[in-house]
């Protein structure tokens, strides 16, 4: 746990970081208390809506304690809550994790995806799928998931480092290979499976969804995030000074490389617990932190709690239109993630390179 504390204090040198002016402070609670709103309008909107339409009234009396059973009460406590929770959970923990990833390696097009964690996690669910034990517990797919995302994790890192200093764009160079190998490895997994239940089951899966969503099941990821994403926002500071640049960050007191060490084992804990209970969704993790820096700028204290609610508010939203704009079928929200977000960032990474800012 020393790893993932705050290095020492600046030298005097240095000086004491500037204090937010109150200008500042209100614009931030008003950032947080619109997106807290909207998540709330979203977590209503996504247990009213559906193939049967209940009104917000009904659904607030339906999630109150001790209401009467009802069909609408069924429908939103035992189908709905659990999907829009995970929607919740994954949201916000791939925000959080793609805007610490960004800060690790100093490159903006940081994301658990490009840095093989996803593809990673993906090939250990995939193996425990396949050998039928998935079922047997709830936590066999994220330890099957968080082996294979350290597994790749500690191959990225390694081959970044290997015949020279690692730099972000080696990292995600790194990533990008081994992310295409996993997912190649992944699929020969399983066509040798020679079982096709398992090919459709894990297609599906792979795709992104929140449907598989159950009360017995959401326990696991909602475990690990109460306690991943404090240890995340505990890193604001380090991260802050990765910044200015490891050189500047070691000076600063920060042992960059069992910093980012610990760091990673983190990430892709958190990462394998997220992909095994929703499968692969794409772009949240990459788009929601740039937006998060448009609204609050880069000091990551501020940006991680945005971040974090942003994610949340942006899947529970895809997921809603997922299931509602094609009803009754179910479009995997990781398609309609990746068709709304790839648009997105194109544009915003012409955006920039025309203001002449690096991403």
């Amino acid at each position: 746990m020393k790893l993932l504390q705050a290095p020492a204090k600046a030298p005097a040198a240095a000086g004491p970081a500037p204090r937010p002016g109150l200008r500042s402070r209100l614009r931030y609670g008003a950032v947080l208390t619109a997106l807290t709103a909207a998540l709330a309008a979203a977590v209503i909107a996504g247990l009213g809506l559906g193939s049967v339409r209940i009104p917000p009234g009904q659904v607030i009396e339906a999630l109150l304690p001790g209401a009467e059973p009802s069909p609408f009460r069924t429908i939103v406590v035992d189908v709905r809550l659990p999907r829009v929770l995970l929607g919740v959970l994954v949201g916000s923990g791939l925000a959080v994790v793609g805007t610490v990833l960004q800060a690790l390696v100093r490159n903006r097009l940081a994301d658990p995806f490009l840095l093989g964690i996803s593809s990673g996690a993906s090939t250990g669910a995939v193996v425990v799928l396949t050998l039928g034990i998935g079922a047997t517990t709830a936590v066999a797919m994220p330890v099957g998931a968080f082996a294979g995302a350290l597994g790749a994790m500690i191959l990225v890192y390694g081959l970044a480092r290997r015949g020279g200093s690692m730099t972000g764009t080696r990292l995600v160079l790194a990533g990008v290979t081994v992310s295409y190998i996993l997912t190649a490895l992944t699929t020969l997994v399983l066509v040798a499976s020679a079982r096709p239940e398992h090919f459709r089951e894990a297609l599906y899966w792979s795709l992104g969804g929140l449907g598989s969503a159950r009360w017995d099941v959401l326990w696991v990821p909602g475990a690990v995030l109460a306690v991943s994403l404090p240890l995340l926002f505990a890193l604001a500071r380090p991260l802050d000074l990765l910044l200015v640049g490891e050189e500047g960050a070691t000076v600063l007191g920060l042992d960059v490389s069992r910093f980012r060490a610990a760091a990673f084992v983190l990430v892709s804990l958190v990462t394998a617990v997220l992909v095994s209970a929703s499968g692969a969704v794409g772009f949240i993790g990459l788009m929601v932190p740039h937006a998060a820096r448009l609204l609050v700028g880069a000091t990551h204290r501020a940006l991680l709690p945005v971040a974090a609610l942003g994610g949340a508010v942006a899947l529970v939203v895809a997921d809603l239109a997922a299931r509602t704009v094609a009803s009754p079928q179910d479009i995997p929200v990781g398609v309609l993630t990746a068709l709304i977000g790839g648009p997105l960032f194109l544009w915003l990474m012409r955006s920039r390179t025309a203001q002449g800012a690096a991403l």
